[in-house]
């Protein structure tokens, strides 16, 4: 049995003369939910128990709360994983994100761990070959806003596939509701797609949204292979991780997005959660909130998503972040100067905002990106 161990690493709010009590109890809440003096067996005090590692004054940003902050370490057992993403987190963070003077910040995964993760099917370079976009940065748009019939989302997909959009999203929201059953909009959204293509001679992929519990996913999953879909939305924090993760094994002909819905609920930093853990768990793209739009994210925050979504992570393919929330056609050339080409652009309101004009202001959003990734 593996004797390795994670490093999670927390930011604690409080005083200097409590902040060792506090990594004490964090340390052992994060293993055996027990006082150390209750810990009789052996083996366990000395391979289970979580041992802490290092507390260090925090300087990252200032959140405005105020107070002393500190970076407290924790070294945990590998073995209390499962290995699953669920438990994974639950030993990250589980307990211990009840206590609001707690952050989990970063999280060291031995190679045990990163290996029994699927991480992503395709990655970067599979949802290139998938549209056809070998260097440039893809572009994306999601179908919103939800309440319309599948035939009114089916012509908004046809526009953007026209437009020649890379990939063509639900809105998160858009589910199995009885305004736009799954089985009735996914085909007839496909079909909208493939005879943009056939227009086009382009490759412009559907990923409509999955919900429900595993034996609704099973159906919606059945409906997308019979549809010819190869791409999917899911949202890992409202699904679960670990049905997120098994959706991915048992489906891995499918690219999947991760849509960061619920992530912000968790007080676990973007950068570890969007970036590192999803793209474990099977993400071949992260949704994120792009700085400048909608959200609060820093430049720094979003910055950070990306790296940890593209760099070395043991075998594991990258995956292609996705910047996105309140963005404009206007800012296309600034993200690419921020993220480079290994990015794919999500512009949704400000297309449909245009009104009559989406699908000139559609093609403006393809042709800046394509301008910038020309030689």
């Amino acid at each position: 049995m593996s004797a390795e161990r994670i490093c999670a690493v927390y930011r604690v709010r409080c005083a200097a003369d409590t902040v060792q009590a506090r990594a004490q109890a964090i340390a052992l809440e994060q293993s055996v939910e027990l006082p150390l003096a209750a810990v009789t067996d052996a083996r366990v005090r000395e391979r289970i128990v979580g041992r802490i590692e290092a507390i260090d004054p925090d300087v990252g940003d200032d959140d405005g709360q105020g107070g002393e902050c500190w970076r407290v370490s924790v070294a945990l057992a590998a073995e209390t994983t499962g290995p699953e993403p669920g438990q994974l987190l639950n030993m990250l963070f589980g307990n211990t994100s009840l206590q609001p003077d707690v952050e989990l910040v970063d999280a060291w995964l031995p190679a045990s761990v990163l290996e029994a993760m699927p991480g992503p099917g395709v990655g970067i370079e599979g949802l290139r070959a998938m549209v056809g976009a070998h260097r440039r940065a893809l572009t994306c748009t999601a179908l919103k806003p939800q309440g319309l019939p599948p035939q009114a989302l089916a012509e908004l997909a046809h526009t953007f596939a026209l437009a020649g959009i890379d990939v063509i999203k639900d809105d998160h929201g858009i589910a199995d509701q009885a305004y736009s059953p799954f089985e009735q909009r996914v085909p007839l959204v496909q079909q909208a797609i493939e005879r943009a293509n056939e227009r086009t001679g382009r490759r412009s992929v559907y990923a409509p949204s999955l919900s429900g519990g595993p034996m609704r996913l099973a159906e919606q999953l059945r409906a997308a292979h019979r549809s010819g879909v190869r791409c999917l939305l899911a949202c890992p924090m409202v699904m679960g991780v670990a049905v997120f993760t098994e959706l991915v094994r048992e489906h891995g002909d499918f690219a999947i997005l991760a849509h960061p819905a619920l992530a912000g609920a968790s007080r676990i930093a973007p950068a570890l959660l969007l970036g590192r853990l999803f793209r474990l768990f099977g993400a071949d793209a992260v949704v994120f909130p792009n700085f400048g739009g909608r959200f609060s994210y820093s430049r720094k925050t979003c910055l950070a998503i990306a790296a940890c979504a593209r760099e070395a992570l043991g075998a594991h393919r990258p995956a292609m972040p996705v910047p996105a929330g309140g963005m404009r056609v206007d800012r296309v050339e600034e993200m690419l100067d921020e993220y480079g080409a290994d990015v794919m652009l999500l512009i949704g309101g400000h297309l449909l905002e245009a009104g009559a004009s989406t699908p000139q202001r559609a093609r403006e959003f393809v042709e800046r990106v394509e301008r910038a990734g020309s030689p």
